[in-house]
C-alpha cells in the first residue's frame, strides 16, 4: 500500500521539479552571455565576414541560445552588421529607443573611445513575461565592429 502511494507522489514531485528547472533554464545567464561574446570575439578575429554571417543565422546555436544572441554594428556609422532578424541589417542602431530610453544611442556610445576588447556594460529594462525586467548588455569593440550579448539580470 505504501509503495502505491509513493509512486504518484514521486511522479508529481518530479513533474514540479522538472517544470521549475525548465522555467529557470528559459533565460541565459551572465556567464553564458560572456562565454557567447568571447566566442564571437574569437570568430570576428578569425574571419569577420563569416562571423557576421554566423551571428545573423538564428539556427547557429553557437551564437543563439534561448534569449541570448550576438548583435553587431559598424562602430563608425552605427549600422547593424549582424542581428538575428535579417531585416535589421543596415539599420542605424542609434535610432532605437525603448520607451524614452535611447538604448541604441547608449549602445553606440558605450564602445566609442574604448580600447579594442575592453568590456562595457549597459543596463536597461526590457519586457520579460509581460513585465519590465532588468537586462544587462555586455558590449565590446573588435576592429570596427561593436558587438554585444544581453541577458536578464
Amino acid at each position: 500500500m505504501r509503495n502505491t502511494l509513493f509512486v504518484p507522489v514521486f511522479a508529481t514531485l518530479s513533474l514540479i521539479l522538472t517544470a521549475n528547472l525548465a522555467s529557470a533554464e528559459q533565460f541565459g545567464t551572465a556567464d553564458e552571455a560572456r562565454a557567447m561574446l568571447d566566442r564571437a570575439i574569437a570568430a570576428l578575429k578569425s574571419d569577420e565576414t563569416t562571423a557576421l554571417r554566423a551571428f545573423s543565422d538564428a539556427n547557429n546555436k553557437q551564437f543563439h541560445d534561448r534569449d541570448l544572441y550576438v548583435s553587431c554594428f559598424n562602430a563608425s556609422d552605427g549600422k547593424f552588421t549582424a542581428f538575428p532578424s535579417p531585416g535589421m541589417i543596415g539599420i542605424d542602431v542609434r535610432t532605437f529607443k525603448l520607451g524614452d530610453d535611447p538604448i541604441g544611442q547608449r549602445a553606440f556610445d558605450a564602445i566609442q573611445g574604448r580600447p579594442e576588447g575592453a568590456m562595457a556594460t549597459m543596463d536597461y529594462n526590457f519586457p520579460k513575461s509581460g513585465k519590465p525586467a532588468l537586462k544587462q548588455s555586455l558590449e565590446t569593440r573588435v576592429g570596427n565592429q561593436g558587438c554585444g550579448v544581453a541577458y536578464y539580470k
